[in-house]
């Protein structure tokens, strides 16, 4: 990553930043988005913008993105501990019926399994 995005990039106080950075150069920062994640991932300390990219890559290319999809869902899980964003990110990533579908799911998903738990404590999988 180039010197003057870290400088920029390391001023980001919640993650808006980077999100925005990956939102306006998709398809351009593909060689640095490892690092782009790990740098939201530090700053966003409730799991907003993490969770927002990680729709956003699953929007534009889930099989492109799915190592990052997959560590900003793991992320998402432990940062939302009020579980304001999680409920629409299983949505999103799994669509509206993943509660039908949810022993399917939670077998061959660990990020499902853990996402679902942390939304429906009082139901088993």
């Amino acid at each position: 990553m180039e010197q003057d995005l870290k400088k920029e990039l390391s001023q980001d106080p919640d993650g808006l930043l980077t999100y925005e950075y990956i939102a306006n150069h998709i398809g351009t920062c593909d060689d640095i988005m490892d690092e782009l994640i790990d740098n939201m991932i530090l700053v966003d300390s409730t799991g907003q913008f993490v969770v927002s990219a990680a729709r956003y890559l699953y929007a534009i290319d889930n099989e492109h993105h799915a190592d990052a999809i997959n560590r900003l869902i793991s992320s998402a899980i432990e940062k939302d501990r009020e579980r304001k964003y999680l409920p629409d990110l299983i949505q999103s990533i799994y669509g509206a019926d993943y509660e039908t579908r949810a022993a399917e799911l939670s077998a061959t998903d660990d990020n499902f399994r853990r996402m679902y738990k942390r939304i429906m404590p009082q139901q088993g999988i």
